[in-house]
């Protein structure tokens, strides 16, 4: 018999807890009688925000998670799936990748000018490397100026002069109903996303085959094999969690198109490019782009980093 109750794991942030709830709420319109137990876990990437440190290592806000997983403490944990390292650890899988929420990046601007409408030397508040490289590219008159925390500390930050304009990820304003703030969603030929964007992570047990077959109730084939293959081109690439990368994967038609993108911190130097496949497994697709970013120079970018 299928269990009825099951803790769920993720980050005590206002954003984490919605989007956990709201991936919970799905699955209990797929499973009646489910009981979920949400267990908010403080990482090191949420302390290291709240004093305002630039994050080193991508697994700072995962790792604490993921132990807790590991040592029975939680049945399942759910991450943004962003914040995911492209090696999981031992013994854990990626259990379900529910439907991706809006995967692109929005400006928000103080006095509501887009990109293109913000006077020479204005302050643009982002501590993505992805985010400055490819704003560097588009305006390198902007100045960037490194803010961290979490969306309503960054909204704060804006409206108190900090800086001009920010950019969020368009997914997290609409998990937290403040879509309203953007001034503007920035298309992908100037802004690709970060790798998974947009989308959710519900982790397990590789050995927990119950909630493994449970998850599967809201795995979105699509989203995942979209996913599947940026992180495979994010994996191909190799780099840290300060090299600027970007991929944005969309499948259609039979068909997987992945655009990808790797530049210097900034934006000088850019290279990107575009694959479409009927191959179906995806990952192979997001090495094909990979493999052919390091043909056009991307090899000299990374060893810059």
């Amino acid at each position: 018999m299928m269990r009825t109750r099951i803790r769920v794991g993720t980050r005590a942030s206002e954003l984490a807890l919605a989007q956990t709830n709201q991936a919970i709420e799905e699955l209990r319109r797929a499973v009646s009688g489910l009981n979920c137990d949400v267990i908010p876990i403080r990482t090191k990437g949420d302390r290291m925000h709240n004093i305002g440190t630039s994050v080193e290592r991508k697994d700072v806000f995962t790792k604490e998670i993921e132990e807790a997983l590991i040592e029975d403490k939680i049945d399942v944990a759910i991450h943004s799936m962003k914040d995911l390292t492209v090696d999981l650890p031992p013994g854990i899988a990626i259990a379900a990748v529910p439907k991706r929420a809006n995967p692109h990046d929005v400006l928000i601007s103080r006095e509501k000018m887009r990109l293109m409408q913000l006077p020479a030397g204005s302050r643009i508040g982002t501590s993505s490397p992805r985010r400055r490289s490819q704003l560097l590219a588009a305006r390198g008159d902007l100045e960037m100026i490194d803010i961290h925390g979490n969306v309503e500390t960054r909204l704060r930050k804006l409206t108190n002069g900090t800086c001009d304009a920010i950019i969020l990820a368009a997914a997290g304003l609409e998990r937290l109903r403040l879509e309203h703030e953007a001034t503007e969603v920035l298309p992908t030929n100037l802004m690709l996303p970060a790798i998974g964007q947009g989308a959710l992570a519900i982790q397990s047990k590789n050995s927990d085959k119950e909630i493994i077959e449970l998850f599967t109730k809201i795995d979105h084939l699509v989203t995942r094999r979209e996913i599947e293959a940026e992180r495979a081109f994010a994996k191909k690439l190799g780099g840290n969690c300060r090299t600027p990368i970007a991929a944005y994967a969309r499948w259609y038609s039979s068909k997987l198109t992945i655009e990808g993108m790797i530049a210097s911190l900034d934006g000088r130097m850019l290279v990107r490019g575009r694959v479409t496949s009927d191959n179906p497994k995806s990952s192979l697709v997001g090495e094909e782009l990979a493999s052919s970013l390091l043909d056009k120079g991307a090899e000299v970018l990374l060893e810059m980093m």
